[in-house]
């Protein structure tokens, strides 16, 4: 029984470790996460546009599968760590044969990896020491650090280029597993929600996908929001002055536009949408005395202000009803849409402590029914209004994503690793003088080895070659010896 258990936990390892495995699982997170950005997610996507795109069946179905919040889906959580698991255990599998690659380079080859190696060649030499000192002021001259390599029996000369690059799967590997730790503490930790304000509104209540509420140690408050257009009049962009409020004070203010966001605390506040609050921001009104007497007098309210006409007589808008109907002389709202909006102004007298209810339309100048219930003819002013703004609100899509840090860390990681697995390459050059047993003569066997872009690489061998040549050259002619002899060995040049 135990040897079974050992059996399945290898086997299960091993498949772990397997690059198909990490493959498969890989390409299942790159279709899943495209998946993400084909269809309409919550809740970047408002309500109203998810029931447009897709009718109430699909919608359930996308709802109840997660593939309108895809990567805080449980089961995209659950794919992230395995393969996370996946690329820990190939790691595990493979780094020490790597290890020992990289902490003990390969520096004498014997005769068995010569033979093999390609590509190679063969330069005729006096001696030893004048081949090695070629060979070694050739690799200075083309930018390597050339090592002599001494034996009991043997010398020859190593250099190598960017062993570093022989790590560069691992480098690779932890930017995967700092991009999926990022993503499964999103999927275990984060949160989305909305936040919807009328300007001049305090707020810390988000209201999460679920519908459930979420309370912020901190409040939000919209200072004013607005719309700008192009030329044509259709929308160019939204804006918020937003503010952040802590302990009664201000603590951040900021104008976010779409992808410019408020961050604080790590929770980034993002313009989603726009539109009327249905609400009167303000109202300017022109009073004039029944009795002619008077100049007229105008004056700007919001909602709930109070402003002086006279000594003796104040004015306040009451309310507003945004979609009235009059019915048996009573003001009542058919609808919250602003198709049919009109005002309660109070008058009150302070010298008899009455108070006067008046009623304007804010759409067509006379509205007899309308009229017929307001008291504006027992009043002393005749009104009339000169203009109005309508307040807005903002909508804000709010987020806390504190896994992002690892993900952005693991990106920029990641670009770096296959920088170096796609653009850094590991050359390794060796030069061995070797002794002709039947001729008694000596040649210079030089060979060398990239881990990747072969070709180019074979055009850096045929340099060297050529540099180790015109070395041979230089010295033989200084000790004034005969013209040297080519023995080719291999593929050559």
């Amino acid at each position: 029984m135990a040897l079974k258990l050992r059996s399945l936990a290898r086997k299960t390892w091993q498949t772990a470790a397997s690059i198909k495995t990490g493959v498969v699982l890989l390409i299942l997170v790159v279709i899943l996460s495209a998946a993400g950005t084909i269809v309409l997610q919550r809740p970047v996507t408002e309500s109203e546009e998810m029931q447009r795109a897709y009718s109430p069946q699909t919608l359930s179905i996308l709802d109840g599968i997660g593939l309108t919040d895809v990567f805080h889906a449980w089961w995209f959580v659950v794919l992230m760590v395995l393969v996370s698991v996946s690329i820990i255990a190939a790691s595990i599998e493979r780094f020490p044969n790597s290890w020992r690659f990289y902490s003990r380079p390969y520096k004498y080859p014997d005769e068995t990896f010569r033979r093999a190696l390609y590509p190679q060649w063969q330069l005729a030499i006096p001696d030893e020491e004048t081949g090695l000192v070629a060979a070694e002021r050739a690799l200075h001259s083309v930018g390597f650090s050339p090592e002599r390599v001494v034996r009991t029996d043997h010398f020859s000369i190593f250099a190598e280029r960017n062993r570093l690059s022989e790590m560069a799967v691992y480098i690779v590997h932890a930017s995967l597993l700092l991009i999926f730790a990022g993503g499964i503490v999103d999927g275990l930790y984060g949160w989305r929600g909305t936040l919807n304000l009328n300007e001049g509104e305090t707020s810390n209540q988000v209201e999460l996908r679920d519908g459930a509420i979420k309370t912020l140690p901190f409040a939000i408050r919209c200072d004013t929001a607005g719309q700008e257009n192009y030329k044509d009049g259709s929308p160019k962009k939204w804006w918020s002055k937003l503010a952040v409020v802590a302990s009664g004070q201000d603590v951040q203010k900021k104008e976010i536009v779409v992808n410019d966001p408020l961050v604080y605390q790590g929770i980034r506040f993002y313009q989603s949408s726009f539109g009327s609050s249905g609400k009167l921001k303000s109202l300017v009104l022109v009073a004039a005395e029944r009795t002619g007497a008077g100049a007229q007098r105008q004056v700007s309210l919001g909602m709930n202000e109070t402003a002086s006409l006279d000594a003796d007589t104040t004015i306040r808008i009451a309310a507003l009803i945004p979609d009235y109907f009059v019915k048996d002389g009573q003001v009542f709202r058919r609808s919250n849409q602003m198709a049919n909006p009109a005002v309660r102004l109070e008058l009150e007298s302070k010298a008899s402590g009455s108070t006067l209810n008046v009623w304007l339309p804010l759409t067509q100048e006379v509205d007899p029914a309308l009229a017929a219930v307001s008291e504006e003819d027992k009043t002393p002013y005749q009104f009339a209004i000169a203009g109005g703004e309508m307040g807005h609100f903002t909508g804000l899509q709010v987020s806390h994503e504190p896994g992002q840090w690892a993900v952005w860390g693991g990106v920029i990681l990641l670009g770096i690793g296959l920088a170096f697995v796609f653009y850094i390459v590991h050359m390794r050059f060796w030069a061995v003088p070797v002794l002709d047993a039947k001729t008694g003569k000596y040649s210079l066997w030089i060979g060398g080895t990239a881990n990747r872009n072969r070709d180019a690489f074979g055009q850096q061998f045929n340099d060297l070659v050529r540099a180790v040549e015109e070395e041979l050259k230089s010295i033989q002619s200084v000790h004034k010896s005969a013209p040297q002899e080519l023995v080719a060995t291999g593929a050559g040049r």
